[in-house]
Order: C-alpha cells, then sequence, then structure tokens
C-alpha cells in the first residue's frame, strides 16, 4: 500500500509499505477513504524528530471502510463505515471506565512513561502505524472506532477523530461561566471549533490569530476576533469590563509564534543525534511559550486556562508567582475522544451543522501530494487551514496478499 512516511525534519515522503494484517482477535483493517493532517502532525514535522524512526508511518485523523474483523471484534462488520479515533483505548479499564481513555492501562507506553499509545506519533506514543494510508489496522476495535451511516460526505464525520472532541474538551476544561467570556488563541482547526463550540454553549468568544484568512473563517461563523500583537491583552481586558477573559483556550502550543530562545532551542535540538535530542526534550525546556505567557497574563483573576495545544517540553519555565497571585485553574491533557462521542454525535447529524463541519477544510488532495501540503500548512500559505488527504484506491478483495507490519499493540 502507499502510505505517508517520515524521512527526516522537514521531510516526508509517499512510499510503497507493507499491507497492514490482523494481529490480535481485538484486531480490524480497514480502507482509508479520508485522513486529515493535524496541527500536532506538524510538531513532527518540526520538533519531535528524536522520537521518529525513519519509514515511521504518520497520521491520525483516518476514517475508511471496515474490510477485516479480527475474531473477538463483535461490534463491528466488514462494510461498516468509521471513524477511528487517535488515542488507542480499550474502554474496560479503570481510566477508561471514568472517561480517560488517554490514559487507558491497557495501552499506555510505560517504556516512554506516556499516556495511552496514538496512531503515527512518534516513540513516546508507541510508534503505532499510523492513518496517512490507503490502510490502517485498528487495535482494539472492539471497542475504538466509531461507527457512522453511509450517507453525508467524509468531512461531515472526519473530525469525529480529533479535532472536534479536542475542541469540545477545551471548552469543556475552560470552565466558563453561564454567559461568560472565553477568548481562543490560535484559530487553526481546533481553534476554530472550540471558538464555534463556545458560541454556540452561549459565551461571548473572542478568537485570536496572527493570520487574516484564520480570523476571517472564525467570523464567518459569528466570533469575534482580535488580531495578534503587541497591545493583545490591553485589548482582551477592554473587552471584558477591564478584568479578562473567564477563561483562555490556548490552541497553539509549543510552536507558537514569539518565543526566540525556545526556537532555537527546537534547532539545536533537531540537530542533536536521535539519542541525545531525546534526553534534551525529555529534560529541557524547549516549548515556546508565548501563548501560554499571553493567556496567563490575559485571563481574569480566578479564571481558568485551558490547554489543547500541544507542548513536550519537561523543564518549562512557568510564572508560578503570577499563577498563583491570580488563583489561575490550569486544565489540561490529550483528548479522551471516546468520552464525549454522545454529546458530539447530535451535533454532527444535525442538518443544520451548528458547528460548521462542513466549512473547516480548506484543501482536499490525493494522498501522493502529501508531502507539499505539509509545508503549505507549516508555512500558512495558501489560506491553509486544514486538510483532507483522499487515498483513492480500490477496496481489498480475498485475492489481495497482505503481509505484516510494525506495532506492539
Amino acid at each position: 500500500m502507499k502510505a505517508l512516511t517520515w524521512q527526516g525534519k522537514r521531510h516526508v515522503t509517499v512510499e510503497t509499505v507493507p499491507d497492514p494484517v490482523i494481529q490480535k482477535p481485538t484486531d480490524a483493517i480497514i480502507r482509508v477513504t479520508s485522513s486529515a493532517i493535524c496541527g500536532s502532525d506538524l510538531h513532527l514535522y518540526e520538533v519531535l524528530g528524536p522520537f521518529m524512526d525513519r519509514d515511521d508511518v504518520i497520521g491520525h485523523e483516518p476514517m475508511g471502510i471496515v474490510e477485516e474483523v479480527g475474531s473477538e471484534v463483535g461490534n463491528l462488520s466488514v462494510g461498516d463505515r468509521v471513524v477511528i479515533p487517535f488515542n488507542i483505548s480499550c474502554g474496560h479499564c479503570w481510566m477508561c471506565e471514568r472517561g480517560l481513555q488517554s490514559q487507558c492501562e491497557t495501552n499506555q507506553v510505560r517504556s516512554q512513561g506516556s499516556g495511552t499509545a496514538m496512531f503515527g506519533y512518534s516513540r513516546l506514543y508507541g510508534s503505532v502505524p499510523g492513518g496517512q494510508a490507503e490502510y490502517l489496522r485498528v487495535p482494539n476495535a472492539d471497542y475504538g472506532p466509531i461507527k457512522v451511516p453511509h450517507t453525508g460526505e467524509d468531512e461531515q464525520w472526519l473530525y469525529l477523530s480529533d479535532i472536534l472532541p479536542t475542541a469540545w474538551q477545551g471548552v469543556q476544561y475552560a470552565q466558563v461561566p453561564e454567559g461568560g467570556s472565553l477568548a481562543v488563541l490560535g484559530l487553526g482547526p481546533v481553534g476554530q471549533f472550540a471558538a464555534r463550540i463556545g458560541k454556540h454553549l452561549g459565551y461571548r468568544v473572542i478568537g485570536v490569530d496572527p493570520v487574516a484568512e484564520r480570523r476571517g473563517m472564525a467570523e464567518r461563523h459569528g466570533i469575534e476576533t482580535a488580531e495578534q500583537d503587541e497591545h493583545l491583552v490591553e485589548r482582551l481586558r477592554l473587552a471584558t469590563d477591564g478584568r479578562g477573559p473567564d477563561a483562555v483556550l490556548d490552541a497553539v502550543g509549543m510552536e507558537a509564534h514569539g518565543s526566540p530562545v525556545a526556537g532555537v532551542a527546537h534547532q539545536v535540538v533537531g540537530m542533536l543525534p536521535d539519542a541525545l535530542g531525546r534526553k534534551a526534550m525529555q529534560a529541557a525546556g524547549v516549548d515556546r511559550l508565548a501563548a501560554l505567557h499571553t493567556a496567563i497574563e490575559a485571563v481574569r483573576r480566578g479564571g481558568t486556562i485551558s490547554l489543547s495545544g500541544v507542548y513536550g517540553g519537561t523543564a518549562d519555565p512557568l510564572p508560578m508567582l503570577t499563577l498563583f497571585d491570580k488563583q489561575i485553574a490550569l486544565h489540561m491533557g490529550q483528548c479522551n475522544v471516546k468520552h464525549w462521542i454522545d454529546d458530539l454525535m447530535p451535533l454532527v447529524e444535525d442538518p443544520s451543522d451548528p458547528l460548521g463541519v462542513l466549512d473547516l477544510a480548506t484543501h482536499r488532495v490525493p494522498l501522493d501530494r502529501a508531502p507539499e501540503m505539509y509545508e503549505t500548512f507549516q508555512k500558512k500559505q495558501d489560506g491553509c487551514i486544514k486538510v483532507i488527504l483522499k487515498p483513492e484506491i480500490a477496496p481489498v478483495t480475498s485475492d489481495v496478499p497482505v503481509v505484516a507490519t510494525g506495532g506492539e499493540l
């Protein structure tokens, strides 16, 4: 099959790799019909290279058609249309039973001290082959896949794999009071949905981004916007009775603009041999914290900061005096996708499309064009906000030979 593979910093290529096969009785194989490029994929492209291995298959936002199921998968049938959550969870461990599927004890990557395994996301999360490919092996298919109708475009359902529940969780974690205010830093895909969700829930939402096209998309959905500049915090306070927003959602993460020292650290870590680079990432403060510092400064006293953007450093400096003095609550974490599906499914199924799931993708391209779209997305060129890859292949037939590929789950 064809798959997008990691070859080095800012270097991904489409290669022919072995087709996946059933390895455990709880596995399934899907034919991928759509797979999106996520903002966090850009961290693999740029910063997290020390945790990647050459030829790793990447991608964690896929959906498709079930082609084969293991003997213990009783909830799926060949031909079902499914969305695959980015994190792999079992549904029956202590964590899963408490709605913390991102911490699933069955699939925790204990060798790295990480939470549950994720598709296509480095050694940190299990080196499980990802979904920017023609086919995907799905572990724990007896729980994880989300069955959706054979109606509507893929885009109606695809974002249930990651960014829509991630945005929903981020807004829930923001703990905005009824009728309160929410500032969303970063209007990439998660930020776009977070802003729309906040407005849907009745909050006053102010979306912040330096890119005009991203602000324009948010404005189409009735979101107030602000340009990111040196006067941003002052303007946010003026817009909220001088106090600042009740909550700030950081949808930017570790590669925020305006962090030159950490930017140099990213470059240095990227030039180290992989083993040394991994140690540096695990022991140093290498995140660009401009967005987080803005959130800390802007949120009102007694407010909440919700982190949906990915951070990767382990020794990042934080202004603890300010956090303590302002009595700020921090809430964060990988999304517990399955925990939120019952809340989201009625909104996604609603013909009126209240969250605008059909108004997010800006680029739809064949899988072969994935390398150029990674560059376009990273550089925020051509109005790029969300890219959907379309493998466009024929279904598996019984006489197609398959051989095993990597992944330990």
